[in-house]
């Protein structure tokens, strides 16, 4: 965890990245939290015989990730979040691993903001599973 530099420390190309697996709790309190009890995330039965042919992760609870390193990592805690553009591309499912990554595509000295990639990849195979950008201002 570290407190964001001056918009000026960053450059194009710094960036952080986390992995992490999502569990049927985790799944569970997700769905209890947001209040989207899908049959998809939380019901075996009706998941099986889906597309998917297995339960989901919601994809909010995937994209999580990328909060999280935008308010830890980077640019890190006392940043402003401030938009996110999101789009699922593949899905993930209960215990799969996934590794979000955050990006400097941009760097707004003026406005002291960063337009950042943000990426969600399975682990297992590499799948772009989330991708998007996001903007957060820092040096507030």
């Amino acid at each position: 965890m570290r407190d964001p530099r001056p918009i000026a420390a960053y450059a194009i190309g710094d960036r952080a990245t986390v992995r992490r697996s999502f569990s049927d709790e985790d799944v569970r309190r997700f769905a209890d939290l947001s209040g989207d009890f899908n049959e998809l995330h939380v019901d075996d039965a009706a998941s099986a015989g889906s597309r998917f042919g297995r339960r989901l992760v919601h994809g909010w609870l995937t994209a999580s990730l990328i909060t999280r390193l935008l308010g830890m990592e980077l640019p890190g805690r006392g940043a402003i979040y401030m938009s996110q553009s999101v789009r699922f591309t593949a899905p993930v499912f209960i215990d799969d691993e996934v590794e979000a990554t955050v990006e400097v595509a941009g760097v707004d000295l003026a406005r002291k903001r960063l337009t950042l990639t943000t990426t969600c990849r399975r682990v297992a195979d590499g799948a772009v599973v989330v991708s998007g950008e996001a903007l957060v201002m820092v040096d507030v």
